[in-house]
């Protein structure tokens, strides 16, 4: 049996946590755990998502914070900056 060492960030470590918590499993069956049912999405053909992947299906709707596109911030702060001067 192999012997690994793991860093995980605070963010993982939370979520070991809670899967402690809800599952009383040891650290060492919760990664097991884990990586089945890696393996089992990836035998099934399941297709791993990036995270461009979920965000482009996330439908955010009309609105928000922002007073231009993206595609095209240098423009928009060219004008701000003209609307900033003519005050």
């Amino acid at each position: 049996m192999a012997t690994r060492t793991v860093r995980l960030d605070e963010e993982a470590e939370k979520v070991l946590d809670e899967v402690r918590a809800a599952t009383g499993l040891p650290i060492s069956e919760a990664f097991k755990a884990g990586l089945r049912s890696l393996q089992h999405q990836l035998k099934n053909g399941e297709p791993a998502r990036s995270s461009y992947d979920i965000f482009r299906e996330l439908d955010l709707g009309p609105g928000g914070y922002a007073i231009g596109p993206s595609t095209d911030s240098r423009a928009t702060v060219r004008n701000l900056l003209k609307k900033k001067r003519t005050r």
